[in-house]
């Protein structure tokens, strides 16, 4: 009888944690402040964070596989004089996951309409990597929504032929995103940095965490879909119709611009090839800063984005 009572408890406590991880989900994941919510269209719900009420408004947009919180010590400096809305895209972090047709303009006609459901008329758009393409691509569609933008490390600027497009393809897999493993993970996050700051291990603790969130199947989908519609929507022969001004921000040692599979040379290279194709853009590279620019030299970003609005 007591073989057959420990037997029990063994199989409730297995139910029991099995139900827990069942119920986590990626809206658990503590961003250090509150994530409020908007309905949009297409059962779209989008999370965001709005801190600050200055006259002007910023709108963040992270990069690929990333979150709202990689803006934290930005939104932190900025808020004091700028309204800052930070988003997690369809797909990532917090916002649904559903099965979207996902393309530059989906993105860009999203953006659009959280602005129309937050009546907000214009704003300044700051755009990380695949969020810095995303800001260029609603520059090209809303003109009229969007005054200035802010290009942190944005993807967009390299540019890849028939057989490169398909090797991302290829390559980014939902399995292949899923079975990652936790050094892999680590040494993901890593790269993105030039010194990889203790204050960011909050992120490759986030990204530990989410493997086991009833919705990371359908984050690593859209991981990828992320991917292909950077590839299957390049803005880099439109930069000369962005017209509205543009403050361009790289590290200086950017290890995923350009690809090093793919391109070679500094970053530099690019930054340059593409910012000389905007009118109104003015480039700066932050000596000793990775893909992360914003959050390693934060101080410094904060400081050009401060100067460049006013």
């Amino acid at each position: 009888m007591r073989k057959f009572l420990i037997f029990v408890c063994i199989i409730w406590v297995n139910q029991f944690l099995h139900a827990q991880e069942n119920t986590f989900t990626m809206r658990d994941v503590d961003y250090g402040t509150p994530a409020k919510y908007l309905k949009l269209q297409n059962d779209i719900e989008i999370a965001y964070t709005d801190e600050g009420n200055g006259p002007e408004t910023i709108l963040f947009i992270h990069g690929l596989a990333s979150y709202i919180p990689s803006w934290k010590n930005n939104i932190s400096a900025l808020q004091a004089d700028y309204r800052c809305i930070a988003i997690d895209l369809p797909g990532f972090g917090k916002s649904s996951k559903g099965n979207y047709n996902v393309s530059m303009d989906f993105y860009a006609d999203v953006i659009h309409e959280f602005c129309q459901k937050m009546q907000i008329q214009m704003i300044n758009i700051a755009g990380h990597s695949m969020g810095g393409q995303i800001a260029i691509a609603t520059s090209l569609k809303y003109p009229i929504l969007v005054s200035k933008l802010i290009l942190i490390a944005p993807a967009g600027f390299e540019t890849f032929n028939k057989g490169e497009k398909q090797w991302f393809k290829d390559v980014m897999t939902v399995d292949g995103v899923m079975l990652t493993t936790a050094e892999q993970i680590r040494t993901n996050y890593a790269f993105n940095f030039y010194n990889f700051p203790k204050e960011a291990y909050f992120m490759i603790e986030d990204r530990l965490k989410i493997r086991k969130a009833a919705d990371f199947e359908a984050y690593c989908y859209h991981v990828t879909q992320g991917v292909y519609a950077m590839v299957n929507s390049p803005v880099f022969d439109f930069l000369p119709q962005v017209k509205q001004p543009t403050l361009c921000i790289f590290g200086a040692n950017d290890n995923l611009i350009p690809n090093r599979y793919l391109n070679g040379g500094p970053t530099s290279k690019y930054a340059k090839a593409g910012a000389q194709r905007m009118p109104n853009c003015t480039l700066h590279m932050v000596e000793k800063a990775g893909h992360f620019v914003m959050f390693e030299k934060a101080n410094e970003v904060n400081s050009l984005i401060r100067k460049y609005l006013k």
